[in-house]
């Protein structure tokens, strides 16, 4: 069982943390033909001037984004409510906030957007879904563009995320033996004569020597047309403030958090199942 620990220590400084996950890099790689990725996020969280105005950036951010994102943005809003009882028992006071916190920009086909947040960038990639560098070029250039419109004071966190959904060959009248593909799975108590239905495991880490954090969930989904759907969240998030125009800093952060998504991706599944993410060569 994995110790628990009471404090994380200050996170590390950014160079430091790509130092040390550059040691671990040739271990994380992956060489899947294949992957189960539904969806990828990079997320990168800024402090932002107290004036920003989200509304304001939208023609601006269309004019700029739609000869590759030409769809008209939409808006995604944010309702809170707030209700306050007075020392009075029948005085009560309500509140509510109405504001936008992210303009989207979508490509024709609807599989990647760009989205302007009120607390910063970010991409998203739908399947099919091929490695991260695919796509880096692209998340510089709206990048770029982000920080022109939004003009951030700092970079304050970078998050990595892939939702992935892993499709387990179900046998005719026979369950599936998780152990077969899970290293990190759910376990029922020897001799309870249990069958498992349903399962949720979820936890939160970080590497003890760059500062870095996983964020895993994993779950069980209905069966479907002969498989058993796992979904295997995965996420990692990169604390620490940077530069908005140090590019060359912020991709290293994001390279280095793909070596830990990737790292915790094999560790977690078994050989037999990272198989079925290679296609077999005719």
């Amino acid at each position: 069982m994995a110790a628990a620990t009471r404090g994380q220590g200050l996170p590390l400084a950014p160079r430091d943390i790509v130092l040390k996950a550059a040691l671990r890099s040739m271990d994380s790689k992956l060489d899947l033909s294949d992957p189960p990725i539904v969806e990828a996020v990079l997320d990168i969280d800024c402090d932002l001037p107290p004036t920003q105005d989200l509304v304001a950036m939208e023609a601006l951010g269309h004019d700029r984004l739609k000869d590759a994102y030409p769809t008209t943005p939409d808006r995604q809003w944010l309702q809170e409510y707030r209700v306050e009882a007075k020392q009075e028992a029948s005085a009560t006071s309500i509140s509510a906030r109405h504001a936008v916190q992210a303009i989207r920009f979508r490509q024709s086909d609807g599989l990647q957007l760009v989205q302007l947040r009120a607390q910063g960038y970010s991409f998203n990639r739908l399947a099919p879904y091929g490695t991260l560098d695919d796509h880096l070029g692209e998340i510089e250039r709206t990048w770029r563009i982000y920080c022109d419109l939004a003009a951030p004071l700092e970079v304050r966190q970078v998050r990595l995320r892939y939702i992935n959904r892993i499709l387990l060959p179900m046998p005719e009248q026979a369950g599936v033996d998780l152990d077969r593909y899970l290293r990190l799975g759910p376990r029922l108590p020897e001799g309870s004569q249990l069958e498992l239905l349903s399962f949720l495991n979820q936890y939160t880490a970080h590497e003890a020597d760059t500062g870095l954090q996983t964020n895993v969930t994993l779950t069980l989904q209905p069966e479907e047309n002969g498989h058993l759907p796992i979904i295997f969240d995965n996420g990692v998030l990169s604390p620490g403030t940077g530069a908005p125009d140090d590019w060359a800093g912020l991709r290293e952060r994001i390279e280095a958090l793909r070596n830990l998504k990737n790292r915790v991706f094999k560790n977690t599944l078994t050989d037999e199942c990272l198989t079925l993410f290679r296609k077999r060569k005719p």
